[in-house]
Parts: C-alpha cells; sequence; structure tokens
C-alpha cells in the first residue's frame, strides 16, 4: 500500500509538473521540422506558420530543414523528440502515403499527437492542348476507347501525384501508361511539350501554364471548386461520382504532448488562419486555409494512411 501510494503521489507531481510547464508554454524558442528541402511547398508553409506564430506567442519559432527518404527522415526524428512542444513537425499529404511504400521506424498514428491542418487544396487535373478531350466524361472515354493509349506523368514512382492518378484510373476503369519522373517540373515540361498527355498538379505549378493556354484544365481533384478557377468543374460533377483527392499540409507533435500546449497551438493556428493576411500569402501558393481541430486533422491521417494503402496494394506500386 505505501509504495502504491508512493507511486501514485510520483505520477501526480509529474503531471503537475507537466501541467505547469504547458500553462507557461513556449518559454524559449520552438522548432518546427520541415522533412523537406527548402523552397518546396511544405518548407513555404512552414515558414509562413513560424512566422505568424513568432508574432502571436512572443518567442522565436524557426524551421529546421530535414530532407530525405521521401519526408520520413524529417518526421521519424519529430516523432522521436521530446513530447514537450518545443519540436513540432510540419508533415504535407505525402506523410500519408509513406507508410505504405518505405520501412519506418515509428507509428505514424500512435506516435504522433495531431495539432492542426493548416491548408488544403486541389490537384488542377491539366492536359495537352492537343488531347481531344475537354472534360473528364472525355478523358475517360478516350481512356476506354484506347486502353493504353492515355500517357500521364508524374513526380515519381509512389509519389502522391501517381497514387491520385492511379486512384482515378481505377476508380474510371481505364488503363494509362504511367511515365514517372523526378519531380514534378520536368513532368510538366513534358506534358507542355506532348511528351505525356496527362498530369495531375499542385495548382501553383500548372497555373501559369493553363493561362498561357499551354496547357488545358478540365477538373479539381477536392470536392469543391476552388476561388482560382470557377469555371473549371470538380472531377466528381464532371463524371467520376465520388473521386476527390486533397493535398494537405498540418502540424503535429510527439505521442503524449501536453493538452494545454495542443490547445494553446490550435488556437492560435485558428485564429492566424482566419487572417486575411495569412488567406493570402496561402492562396499565392495554390491552397486555402484549413484549421480546425486536432481530433479533424487526426481523422484525416487516419483516413488517407488508410485510402492510399489500397491503391499502392490494388495497383502495386513501389517507390522510386
Amino acid at each position: 500500500m505505501v509504495r502504491i501510494l508512493a507511486a501514485t503521489a510520483s505520477l501526480l507531481c509529474v503531471a503537475m509538473a507537466q501541467n505547469a510547464s504547458a500553462q507557461n508554454y513556449p518559454a524559449k524558442a520552438v522548432r518546427i521540422i520541415a522533412p523537406f528541402a527548402p523552397g518546396g511547398g511544405t518548407d513555404f508553409i512552414a515558414r509562413v506558420a513560424a512566422t505568424k506564430l513568432t508574432e502571436a506567442m512572443g518567442q522565436p519559432v524557426i524551421v529546421d530543414n530535414r530532407p530525405g527518404a521521401g519526408g520520413t527522415l524529417g518526421a521519424e526524428i519529430g516523432a522521436k523528440s521530446p513530447a514537450d512542444g518545443y519540436t513540432l513537425t510540419l508533415i504535407a499529404g505525402s506523410y500519408s502515403v509513406n507508410p505504405s511504400l518505405f520501412k519506418i521506424n515509428f507509428d505514424p498514428v500512435n506516435d504522433i499527437t495531431p495539432i492542426i491542418q493548416l491548408s488544403q487544396g486541389p490537384f488542377l487535373v491539366v492536359v495537352h492542348p492537343a488531347l481531344p478531350a475537354k472534360n473528364i466524361k472525355e478523358l475517360i472515354a478516350l481512356g476506354k476507347q484506347k486502353p493504353g493509349g492515355l500517357i500521364y506523368a508524374s513526380s515519381g514512382a509512389g509519389s502522391i501525384i501517381h497514387l491520385a492518378t492511379e486512384l482515378f484510373s481505377d476508380m474510371a476503369g481505364i488503363k494509362m501508361v504511367h511515365v514517372p519522373y523526378k519531380g514534378t517540373g520536368p513532368a510538366l515540361t513534358d506534358t507542355i511539350a506532348g511528351q505525356t498527355q496527362l498530369l495531375f498538379s499542385s495548382i501553383a505549378v500548372a497555373m501559369p501554364q493553363v493561362r498561357s493556354n499551354r496547357l488545358r484544365a478540365i477538373a479539381v481533384t477536392t470536392p469543391k471548386r476552388i476561388d482560382a478557377l470557377p469555371n473549371v468543374p470538380t472531377v466528381n460533377e464532371s463524371g467520376l461520382k465520388g473521386y476527390e483527392t486533397v493535398l494537405w499540409h498540418g502540424l503535429i507533435g510527439p505521442k503524449n504532448l501536453p493538452r494545454p500546449v495542443v490547445d494553446r497551438l490550435n488556437s492560435e493556428l485558428n485564429k492566424i488562419l482566419q487572417n486575411k493576411d495569412m488567406q493570402e500569402k496561402l492562396s499565392g501558393d495554390g491552397v486555402t486555409a484549413a484549421g480546425g481541430t486536432p481530433e479533424q486533422f487526426g481523422a484525416t491521417i487516419k483516413r488517407d494512411i488508410e485510402t492510399w494503402r489500397k491503391v499502392v496494394q490494388k495497383a502495386g506500386v513501389k517507390a522510386d
């Protein structure tokens, strides 16, 4: 009984100390790990969030780029960091793809604490202007007319672009030829040149080519149309019911991050995401503000991991 009481008292002391520490959070600089190289979309959103959090919380928030292994290296460093709120990780939608393609040394659901989804955006389905398909229905009809006759590009085997296109192909009941590239840039270049005919691209990358009529936009992959392209329908409404793919970024911490810390970060970031300046910055990168609760973001991560696992298995996808 004495030992039980002593152990209970010890746990209470630890909990009280953690709670007191969380109430004073942050008392020093906070690090956000960006698991990709500087200059990309994840790095951009990490730096915008860090700048705004620095202003809101009165402590420096710095970005630490840790690229490698498709983002799994940085995510693992973040997951294995102390659960004190001073090391966080900015993840992208590819985080939910990686468990199906790579051997990772942590549980992508149970070894993290979701904090908030920061952004959301579609893929823009673009085709070469010479392709006689003005919409998704016509594209699917072409694919069924000539199985294997459509050639699509991706940013690499096992990339989220690859899987999003494979999911489309499977749901549409068509077979297309996949040409993987080392990144979205070369995939876009060859689609413009007509070497490939189709690409699921991020908005920011494809929009200049659409505006210059070097590519034709036929659909967005989100459930609703986007303000930047109000006349471009969704895949769902234009011929493939039930299809949606949402690109997202969000903030997570290690497992057992104290709830007061999670709540503080979630509250501050939800307020930041409602700020017009923040929304304009995100819009410039082709995405919109998301927000919401930690539980909602956690549910998104779990759902997408399961979605991409099924696609990988059915299509026999292997990473580069």
